[in-house]
């Protein structure tokens, strides 16, 4: 299920959104000042950010510089105050992907953040690059290095990569890597994923058979360790 990270100091509102993303079938996590928000996008490897502009210790169109800086192109909605129109202009300029007005109706918002979902694929985005271990790979050059020397890597492969960097540390379920890596709604088999996992292992780990990187939960599916 997509993990969403809610930035809200309002009590109220954070409790709203919270019931109301939980129903909708969301993993939660919150936080309650920018300092935190920016910390928790970092760790909690989220789908989608649901970030207030008014915030305690950093505002929210500071959190969204910081971020897009490191390199996260997580998808953004920003909440806006009614009146707050160089916010929303600045919020997209700083890389925010949407915003809402407060006072809003939740179906609204869930309506926005299900259409960024859609266009990033479901999952949260990679940065361009990323570094593990002796490896190095640029998604953005489609190129994998290990200790310094290029690896063959298919476009499949790349993509799996990727959404496991994007939800580290996060057991991954075959079944839901069909369905957003292969894009099969009903997979032929999860075998598929197993094959192709042994490949990405073999271009990855020092040994694979004893994985560091992609390691196996019994009966649950795959982890990202890094």
């Amino acid at each position: 299920m997509p993990k969403v990270l809610i930035v809200e100091d309002d009590a109220a509102m954070a409790t709203a959104l919270s019931d109301g993303f939980t129903y909708e079938g969301y993993d939660i996590v919150l936080a309650r000042d920018g300092e935190a928000g920016l910390k928790a996008a970092h760790d909690s490897a989220p789908d989608v950010i649901v970030l207030d502009v008014m915030l305690p210790k950093m505002n929210g169109l500071d959190v969204c510089k910081r971020l897009r800086a490191d390199g996260s192109n997580v998808p953004i909605m920003m909440l806006t105050a009614r009146g707050q129109e160089i916010d929303k202009v600045l919020g997209l300029k700083l890389g925010a992907d949407d915003y809402v007005t407060k006072p809003f109706g939740f179906m609204e918002l869930i309506a926005r953040v299900e259409a960024l979902l859609r266009r990033t694929g479901g999952s949260a985005r990679t940065a361009e690059a990323y570094a593990f271990g002796d490896v190095v790979v640029d998604f953005k050059k489609a190129e994998l290095r290990k200790r310094g020397e290029p690896v063959e890597i298919t476009a499949r492969e790349l993509k799996l990569l990727a959404y496991f960097i994007a939800h580290r540390g996060e057991v991954v379920p075959r079944e839901r890597l069909l369905d957003q890596v292969w894009e099969y709604d009903a997979a032929p088999l999860t075998r598929t994923v197993d094959m192709h996992v042994a490949k990405l292992r073999k271009k990855i780990e020092n040994d694979p058979a004893d994985p560091k990187f992609i390691v196996t939960v019994h009966r649950m599916g795959y982890k990202f360790t890094a």
